[in-house]
């Protein structure tokens, strides 16, 4: 899998800070853009959090380019509804020679993975056979499987990457797009630390909301996601 951030809004939290300000302060956009009092935007963004003044994160925003995910991940990651995406067209690509994406459970079971790499090699010599025989790649991708590897350029507001990351790097949430969630996180902590100096799933800063169907490993949750 590889997830890099390829542009984000500039001086991120800066633009957050003088957003928030702006709300409270009886200066014009101007004067608060030209003041050098910024400083750290930390005690003011928690702040924010704390009271739920969440909307302007919103004019921040984050695009990644992503590969090596299965279609089934993007058919999860489409959901966030919040969020432009750019995915490779299997209509005008020719998917003969594209990877698959193998869950750990069947890598690590030999009877599993011959089954599995049986019924992938078939599924791309059909769809090779399909071609020669005049379908378009619109149709014969039918028959292409959901493990398929495919590529997509995604943007969001950090609002909705603190939603998408809620939801996403909990334990609950299935193996690869777990992952590729805390692989986001990773990169935008680097741009806009205290933005997403809390950011996870909800036991990083709060009790679990899963009830019976927890995980049972919060601390181990919260530590991990607060040391990314």
């Amino acid at each position: 899998m590889y997830v890099k951030l390829i542009a984000h809004t500039p001086e991120p939290e800066e633009l957050v800070f003088s957003a928030a300000r702006l709300c409270y302060s009886s200066k014009s956009t101007d004067e608060i853009l030209r003041e050098s009092t910024y400083k750290s935007p930390k005690e003011l963004i928690e702040k924010l959090f704390k009271i739920g003044h969440h909307s302007v994160f919103e004019h921040i925003s984050f695009t990644f380019a992503i590969e090596g995910i299965s279609r089934v991940t993007t058919h999860q990651l489409v959901r966030h509804r919040i969020a432009s995406y750019s995915q490779r067209s299997q209509r005008y690509v020719q998917e003969d020679n594209t990877q698959f994406i193998i869950p750990d459970s069947i890598m690590k079971n030999d009877e599993a993975l011959n089954l599995f790499k049986e019924v992938m090699d078939k599924s791309k010599e059909a769809y090779k056979r399909l071609l020669e025989l005049g379908i378009p790649k619109e149709d014969a991708r039918y028959l292409l499987p959901q493990c398929i590897e495919t590529k997509i350029i995604v943007t969001m507001n950090a609002r909705e990457l603190l939603h998408f990351f809620r939801l996403r790097c909990c334990n609950r949430a299935q193996w690869e797009i777990r992952e590729l969630a805390t692989r986001m996180l990773r990169e935008v902590k680097k741009v806009a630390p205290h933005v997403f100096r809390y950011a996870g799933p909800p036991c990083v800063i709060s009790n679990c909301p899963e009830g019976e169907f927890t995980c049972g490993k919060m601390e181990e949750v919260r530590e991990r996601f607060l040391s990314l």
